[in-house]
């Protein structure tokens, strides 16, 4: 955006303007767009239903996951959040009280880490209250101490029984079917929190989406849309396979797959047409201060969204809480790479958008 006093890009960007071969281009970016939209995002899913059932399915799924959070950790630091201080900065904005005395744009990221946190408890509670009770009443009282009974002879090493001696002496005999319970319960939490994570993350990015087809809606500047036509059709490739990565191994029906990626793929298309409408009956300037003040604002509220759904509920929990990672050396540096081509690959569009 020009800055204040710069008379030769306000000069430019004046020269850019014009309505009918924006509108032109912006109507051909919505068909481009939605078609790189589903590519991106079927990617993954389509490569995860043809590995499933297969020994490779685990490892390609998680290797797909970081890369998505590479790439959507990318998008939140580098794309949305830059773009947010640069709408709250913008010379129309800065000199008006209060955008001019205080970091607004740091302060919404902060909110919406911190809410992206809050539906985190809130879902991790409400699965607590419906699990709490599944195992008949029984109350742990302290740290168990386990010792294993192998009954039917054979030297077979099947256990049948386990004792659980606890600190204050009582001993409770549990069966090994109630030992498999356990076992199921956890992998059903951990497929739910998969799937509560993916549609977080999937309200995140369509927050993102809207915001960025909203403001090119209404852009009239050729010489800025031509560029991010390209530059967005990259994006979303690459953002719906981080996406489409978390949809894969969250194990959802296949309708509630082809809606989330019905949703994410039309999002953006939508968003530009919708400028373009209110563009057309308001003639509202995308370059005045109040669409900048929404723009900076709901960008900065998406970027916390991301970056903590990547932080937390992506690299943490596949880095330090996975099973398949913790046990295989290659695996945890095969998924690292994974991670950094994610974020290079996301990186080097910002210069272009």
């Amino acid at each position: 955006m020009p800055t204040c006093g710069d008379v030769d890009a306000v000069a430019r960007a004046l020269n850019c303007r014009n309505s009918t071969s924006a509108s032109h281009i912006k109507l051909l970016s919505t068909i481009v767009i939605f078609a790189t939209s589903v590519a991106g995002i079927s990617f993954p899913v389509v490569l995860a239903k043809s590995f499933a059932g297969k020994p490779a399915y685990d490892k390609a799924t998680l290797v797909i996951k970081c890369y998505a959070a590479g790439v959507i950790l990318s998008t939140s630091l580098v794309h949305v959040l830059p773009d947010a201080f640069d709408a709250l900065s913008d010379c129309v904005v800065a000199t008006r009280h209060p955008w001019k005395d205080f970091p607004f744009a740091g302060l919404v990221t902060l909110i919406g880490a911190l809410l992206a946190l809050l539906v985190d408890l809130a879902a991790n509670s409400s699965h607590a209250e419906l699990h709490g009770h599944g195992h008949g009443g029984y109350t742990q009282l302290d740290e168990p101490q386990i010792q294993s009974h192998c009954h039917g002879g054979g030297g077979e090493g099947k256990v049948e029984m386990m004792v659980v001696v606890r600190g204050n002496g009582d001993v409770v005999e549990e069966k090994g079917a109630a030992v498999a319970e356990t076992a199921e319960v956890e992998e059903m939490r951990e497929k739910m929190r998969q799937r509560m994570v993916s549609q977080v993350l999937e309200i995140g990015i369509i927050f993102h989406s809207v915001i960025i087809g909203v403001t090119m809606g209404m852009s009239q500047n050729v010489c800025t849309i031509k560029p991010l036509v390209a530059a967005l059709s990259f994006h979303q490739i690459f953002e719906g396979m981080g996406l489409g990565g978390c949809i894969a191994q969250a194990g959802f029906s296949f309708k509630t797959t082809a809606y989330m990626c019905f949703m994410f793929s039309v999002t953006t298309p939508v968003g530009i047409i919708l400028g373009m409408i209110i563009f057309a009956v308001t003639g509202y300037d995308d370059s005045s201060a109040n669409a900048l003040i929404s723009e900076g604002l709901l960008g900065s509220l998406s970027s916390g969204i991301l970056i903590y759904m990547a932080l937390v509920d992506l690299i943490s929990a596949d880095f330090f809480h996975n099973k398949l990672m913790s046990s295989e050396t290659k695996m945890k540096k095969g998924c690292y790479i994974a991670l950094v081509l994610g974020s290079v690959s996301m990186s080097i569009l910002a210069l272009w958008a």
